[in-house]
C-alpha cells in the first residue's frame, strides 16, 4: 500500500502530533491489502468479533458476533469468512449486503493481542459472510484488561429491545462500571470509498472501571497516548458520529449507543485527568439494550498494567 494509507484527517491529526513525516514512512509498512498468515490464524481462534458498520442514514454502529472458535476463517489471504449473524435489532443486521463497508476488530482479552481489518462485505448468505480486505493492521497491547472469554452457546437470545433516546437508568449503571467499551468511525465517504482508507473503522478503548463519566446526556472519556494511527480520531475530525459497544462481561448484557463525538484538545478538563493526552466528549443520540445477548462468560479481570500511569476522575461536586 502507498502513501494513501492515511486518509486526509488522520494526516491532519498526525500533524498536530507533530509525527506526520514518521507516519508516513510507516504507513506504508504497517497497513497491508491482505492478512498475513499470523492475523489469519488469530481470527481463527476467536470466539467473538467486534464489527463496525454503518445504518441507512450512514450513522457507525458497533456490535459483537459470537460463536465456538472457528466461526471466523480466512480460505485466503485477502479474505475473512464469518459463519455467523448479528442478534434481532442489532443495525448490523440490516448492514450486511454485498458492498457495504465493514470494520473488524479481532481481540483476545487475555493475552492482550488485537489485530483489525477493514474491508468490504463480498458475499452474504444464510449462515453468515465474506469480506474483503482492504486494510489488515496490528494494535499494541496498552489498555486492554486481561480477562478470558468461554464460549457458552444456549439458545438464541431475545435480541435488542425498542431503541431509545438518551440514557436509561441501566445504560447508566452499565457505562459507568465500564473499563472496556469499543468505538466504531467512519470516515464521510465510507459508502462509496475511493481507497481502502476511507472506510468503516472499530476500535478498543480501555481505562480503569469509571473513566467514562456519565455528564447529563453526554459522555466524556480520557484518550491516552496510543498508536499515533489516529483512526479513530482522524474519522472523528471529518465525521463526528459514531457507534459505542458496552458489554457486561458476567452476564451477556450489550448496550449500544449511536453519539455524535468532539475532541477536546486541552484545558481545565483534560488536565484533570492524569494521563489524558486529550478527552472525548459524546453527546447520546440512541440507545439500545440486548439482554444476555452475548453466548459468552468472562473471568475474572487484570487490569492492564499501562494504567498504572493514568488517574481517576476527581469526585464530583
Amino acid at each position: 500500500m502507498n502513501a494513501a494509507a492515511w486518509h486526509e484527517g488522520e494526516r491532519a491529526l498526525q500533524a498536530r502530533a507533530g509525527i506526520a513525516e514518521r507516519m508516513a514512512e510507516i504507513g506504508p509498512r504497517v497497513l497491508r491489502d491482505h492478512m498475513p498468515d499470523q492475523h489469519r490464524s488469530f481470527f481463527a481462534q476467536l470466539p467473538f468479533l467486534i464489527a463496525g458498520s454503518l445504518d441507512g442514514e450512514g450513522r457507525p454502529w458497533a456490535s459483537v458476533l459470537a460463536a465456538a472458535p472457528g466461526f471466523a476463517h480466512s480460505p485466503d489471504p485477502r479474505h475473512l469468512r464469518i459463519d455467523a449473524r448479528p442478534p434481532a435489532g442489532d443495525p448490523l443486521a440490516a448492514a450486511l449486503a454485498v458492498g457495504a463497508p465493514i470494520g473488524l476488530l479481532g481481540i483476545e482479552p487475555h493475552t492482550r493481542r488485537r489485530n483489525r481489518m477493514n474491508g468490504t462485505v463480498d458475499a452474504l448468505d444464510a449462515r453468515g459472510f465474506s469480506v474483503q480486505v482492504g486494510q489488515s493492521f496490528g494494535n499494541c497491547p496498552k489498555y486492554i484488561q486481561a480477562r478470558e472469554p468461554l464460549f457458552v452457546g444456549g439458545a438464541p437470545a431475545a435480541g435488542f429491545g425498542p431503541r431509545m433516546q438518551g440514557l436509561d437508568a441501566a445504560a447508566r449503571r452499565m457505562v459507568r462500571a465500564a473499563d472496556t467499551f469499543f468505538i466504531a468511525t467512519a470516515h464521510p465517504s465510507a459508502g462509496a470509498a475511493r481507497s481502502p482508507a476511507e472506510g468503516v473503522d472499530v476500535s478498543h478503548r480501555g481505562g480503569r472501571p469509571g473513566f467514562v463519566r456519565v455528564d447529563g446526556g453526554s459522555l466524556i472519556v480520557p484518550d491516552f497516548i496510543g498508536n499515533a494511527f489516529f483512526n479513530t480520531l482522524g474519522n472523528i475530525a471529518l465525521n463526528p458520529m459514531a457507534g459505542l459497544l458496552f458489554v457486561d462481561f458476567d452476564h451477556g448484557d450489550l448496550l449500544q449507543l449511536s453519539v455524535k463525538a468532539e475532541v477536546i484538545w486541552d484545558g481545565p478538563q483534560v488536565d484533570a485527568f492524569e494521563g489524558a493526552e486529550r478527552l472525548l466528549r459524546m453527546e447520546v443520540l440512541a440507545a439500545q439494550h440486548a439482554p444476555a445477548a452475548l453466548p459468552l462468560r468472562f473471568g475474572a479481570a487484570s487490569l492492564s498494567p499501562f494504567l498504572e500511569a493514568t488517574g481517576r476522575w476527581p469526585a464530583e461536586r
